[in-house]
């Protein structure tokens, strides 16, 4: 089978290992009689899914003990009303606000956090920019600090997370990695809460990933709901109501397939940062060397996973997409808030299929130019 590229922002592309060994178990996993999705959640097929899935997630992100992984619902949206009910404890919040997702986690904040404070924000570049940490104003005794790592939308990426110890804040920092987790290594010596949505880099929507250092449990406001209180969650260990089985059986896949994953000496998450980095510096080098095409962002934090590019004629923006669609480049359209194009690089997204993307922007461009 000869599949297209499909540059999706999410839901993104799975493996095609992932896809066809989830296939071939369907019916019936490992000789249980039921597929996945008919199994009881408490029964033992799923519990070892589950703690594989777990085991293979804390290898390969290198959680440290002293972090309890949650697997939720909602995604990274609901998060961002869950993370303040958990650790705002009606006191002052700050944002670090780089694009149209730490936006909304602002925005949704307000209605919970005593007061939400705008510590730095890059809307004046348009977000092409990250501001400069020294230049953050964070808050006197702030319950977190958050940040976007990856904006999927406007295409910057933090690229070291900041040391808030070093600006002078206690604050832990709430780090929403939907689309870049699994992509590079976390330094969770300067995180407190991680989350993110699985269906960009690590399998299907409808699974949500919160790692959250354990003396940060415990502190839900009254009006949080129980099934989203993480000590709930975590004392009863992602159980406490129906989990995403499903989406938590291809996560594991897929943390499995990680794991497997060699480049030169390096394995795992290193390789894939390896793979990302050349995938990313491939793509940029075309479009900063072309007189047809653009990107906006600082070259200091363009994201690997999401590149957005524009057509300096923009009238040329449908029949682009429809070439590209007749040659097998899925998805390729911009987010309706900033137009334009949009490729995006996850884990799964071979080189080959950067290739592809770029041997047919240079035809496009030779053609109309």
């Amino acid at each position: 089978m000869n599949r297209p590229f499909n540059f999706s922002a999410g839901p993104a592309a799975i493996p095609e290992e992932v896809l066809r060994q989830a296939a071939a178990e369907m019916l019936d996993w490992h000789g249980s009689g039921m597929g996945v999705m008919e199994m009881s959640h408490r029964g033992k097929e799923f519990i070892a899914i589950y703690e594989q899935a777990e085991a293979d997630l804390r290898e390969l992100l290198a959680v440290p003990p002293e972090f309890r992984i949650l697997f939720m619902q909602g995604g990274g949206v609901a998060e961002n009303a869950i993370v303040p009910m958990n650790l705002s404890r009606a006191a002052t919040v700050d944002f670090v606000v780089t694009g149209a997702w730490s936006q909304k986690s602002r925005k949704e904040a307000l209605k919970y956090a005593a007061e939400v404070h705008t510590a730095a924000s890059g809307e004046d570049s348009h977000f092409t920019s990250i501001p400069d940490p020294a230049s953050w104003q964070l808050s006197r005794g702030a319950s977190y600090v958050h940040l976007c790592s990856n904006e999927t939308i406007h295409g910057v990426e933090f690229h070291e997370l900041p040391d808030l110890r070093a600006l002078g804040s206690d604050a832990p920092l709430v780090v929403d990695f939907s689309s870049n987790v699994a992509s590079r290594p976390v330094d969770w010596s300067r995180v407190g809460l991680a989350f993110g949505g699985a269906q960009k880099n690590l399998g299907p929507a409808g699974l949500t990933l919160v790692v959250v250092r354990e003396d940060l449990l415990g502190h839900a406001l009254p009006i949080c709901p129980s099934a989203f209180d993480y000590a709930i969650v975590a004392e009863h260990r992602s159980m406490y109501n129906t989990p995403p089985t499903w989406g938590i059986y291809i996560a594991g896949l897929t943390f499995q397939w990680l794991l497997r994953q060699r480049e030169g000496e390096a394995t795992g998450i290193a390789a894939m940062e390896r793979r990302n980095i050349a995938k990313a510096e491939r793509l940029y080098g075309y479009i900063d060397q072309s007189q047809f095409y653009v990107n906006q962002v600082a070259p200091h934090c363009r994201s690997r996973m999401n590149i957005p590019f524009l057509l300096r004629d923009e009238a040329r923006n449908d029949a682009f997409l429809a070439g590209a669609r007749e040659r097998g480049l899925l998805q390729l359209k911009g987010h309706k808030s900033v137009g334009g194009m949009r490729a995006s690089l996850y884990n799964a997204m071979p080189m080959e299929g950067v290739e592809a993307l770029i041997a047919y922007m240079r035809e496009f461009e030779q053609h109309h130019a």
